[in-house]
């Protein structure tokens, strides 16, 4: 009982600190502010609105923001811009939250089977992420994306097949540095089996950098949406995202530059509070600094 209250009270203080340092960390906290403000706004603001995203009103074509009904001005429908905003900020958050996950996914299981299992078989699966990894990505993602139906489904599954090369690679490295570590020889000396091994004893110890991968992914992932849904082979009208809403918005630039403005602020904000949480989370869980 005392090495296991010895234990539970060092994984308690562990983890307070790794809380403490992501809230003091200067860009992570307001990261975590801005994209949570997002979220619930794409979540809950349609509801709020007077207008839904695809309602059109003729007689208020190209408002600019502030003006009536239309706080952030029309489109050249006379559809409300902040409805679509907060509809397609569903769509493209949505798109890059699962994108992260399948790649995540995909991209553990690749590099913890590779980093444990060494030999030829690190061989053969780190050469198959090599050979994913010649190809520049965004060229594979389009003609993924120009060969496939471009559903939000389908889009979220092509990012994701260009996407978890990364993670792969750093979960097989930290891997590799864990295999030899004394619990995991601990465990083969007791017989479990290699698949117990991997997945329940060395990948929890992995979990820090996965975590600021995914992260960093789902902001890739929503760049990424609005990068193809901007040339016309990503997500297709009437369903907004912020990606389509840039492509109608290129041929307005001069007469009302609002309607590519409001939604490049939201990828903005939305990729940028991303990189600062994945940057405050890697901070929160580097361990080197810990003498314990």
């Amino acid at each position: 009982m005392t090495a296991l209250a010895a234990h539970l009270e060092r994984s308690h203080w562990w983890q307070s600190r790794v809380v403490r340092r992501f809230l003091n960390h200067r860009l992570a906290l307001p990261g975590l502010v801005m994209i949570s403000l997002l979220t619930i706004a794409c979540v809950v603001g349609p509801y709020l609105l007077p207008f839904d995203s695809l309602y059109i009103d003729l007689r208020a074509r190209f408002s600019p923001p502030l003006t009536g009904q239309h706080f952030l001005g029309t489109d050249p429908l006379g559809r409300d811009i902040a409805a679509r905003l907060l509809m397609a900020g569903r769509t493209s958050l949505l798109v890059g939250f699962f994108a992260m996950v399948l790649s995540v996914l995909v991209g553990t299981i690749v590099g913890v089977v590779a980093g444990y299992r060494g030999g030829w078989i690190n061989a053969v699966l780190m050469r198959t992420v090599d050979g994913f990894l010649s190809f520049p990505s965004i060229f594979l993602l389009l003609a993924l994306a120009a060969a496939l139906k471009p559903s939000p489904a389908f889009i979220t599954v092509i990012i994701a097949v260009t996407s978890w090369m990364e993670v792969a690679r750093i979960v097989e490295a930290e891997v590799r540095s864990l295999r030899e570590r004394e619990f995991v020889l601990a465990g083969r000396m007791l017989g479990l089996r290699g698949a117990h091994i991997m997945f329940r004893e060395i990948l929890p110890n992995a979990v820090g950098p996965i975590i600021v991968a995914a992260t960093l992914t789902v902001a890739r992932a929503i760049l990424m949406e609005a990068y193809i849904s901007f040339l016309g082979y990503g997500i297709q009208p009437p369903l907004p995202s912020w990606g389509n809403m840039l492509n109608g918005a290129q041929q307005y630039l001069a007469s009302a530059p609002w309607l590519a403005i409001i939604p490049g602020v939201a990828i903005t904000i939305a990729v940028t509070s991303f990189n600062f949480i994945g940057d405050g989370l890697r901070d929160a869980l580097d361990v080197r600094d810990d003498h314990v």
